[in-house]
Formats: structure tokens, sequence, C-alpha cells
């Protein structure tokens, strides 16, 4: 009874499909710690010295009403914080990786569109030029065409 089911999970896993699957979460995973240290390392201090020297990962309300100089000295004094800032950097995190996805996704979809579109011109074997498929005679240097080109 298990021997069958270990088998069956062999073949799911080593499925081509699976595989590929595995390898995109990994290199997602990768993608995604290089764009949050873009984000976090070179988008948002210029952004923050134009808006005031504002360190967005800083940004916080504490929700016991206390007055803390940092986000660092409110969690060392135990105090529920909403991190607004974070939120920020990690909404922006979100957009780079759903824009690069999407030009992914869209490149992906050019290349099978040529893919798809039906083969309606040939070669002349003659002049080398192209000609419409159906062609017998050749319109830039008039050659007669075999029917069944080797």
């Amino acid at each position: 009874m298990f021997r069958p089911m270990l088998k069956e999970f062999k073949e799911f896993a080593l499925r081509g499909n699976i595989i590929d699957l595995a390898i995109g979460v990994i290199i997602g995973g990768a993608f995604q710690k290089i764009v949050t240290s873009v984000v976090n390392d070179i988008i948002m201090p210029p952004i923050g010295m134009l808006v005031g020297k504002v360190d967005f990962s800083d940004l916080f309300i504490a929700l016991d009403r206390g007055h803390y100089a940092s986000l660092a000295e409110a969690k060392q004094a135990g105090a529920p914080t909403i991190n607004y800032g974070m939120f920020l950097n990690n909404v922006l995190d979100f957009l780079i990786v759903a824009f690069v996805i999407f030009l992914v996704v869209r490149q992906i979809n050019r290349f099978k569109r040529k893919e798809d579109k039906p083969v309606t011109t040939k070669v002349c074997q003659y002049c080398h030029s192209t000609i419409p498929l159906k062609a017998t005679r050749c319109g830039h240097c008039t050659s007669e065409l075999d029917v069944h080109p080797a």
C-alpha cells in the first residue's frame, strides 16, 4: 500500500513541470532579496531625503501612545506598533516584482505569438528571395519552382 503511493509521488515530483516550478520559486526568492535591497538601500533613501530626511523603515505609530525616538526603541520597550514605513517599502517591493514579472510574461507571449503564426512564405531556391508559399514561379527571378522542393 505504501510502496505504490511512494512510486506515484516520485513520478509526480520528478515530472518536468514540478522541477521547473521549484527552480522558479528558488530564483524568485533570490530575486526578491535583490529587489528588497534595491528598495531599502537605493530607492527609499533618496526619496526620504527629498521629503525631509525621513527614513521610511523607521516610520511607525505607537499604539500605547508613548513617544519613542525610533522603531527599535519602541520595540525594545515592548510597545505595540503599526509599522507603516515598512509597509510602504513592501508595497514598493511588490510593485517592482510585479512589473518585472509583467515584462517577462509579456516577452514570453511575444515569442509564443511569433511561433504560432502560420508559415505563409518560402525562399526561392534560385535567387533566395522571399516569395508566397503557394507560388510556382518566383516573382523576382521568374524561375519555375519545384512543386515539392527538396
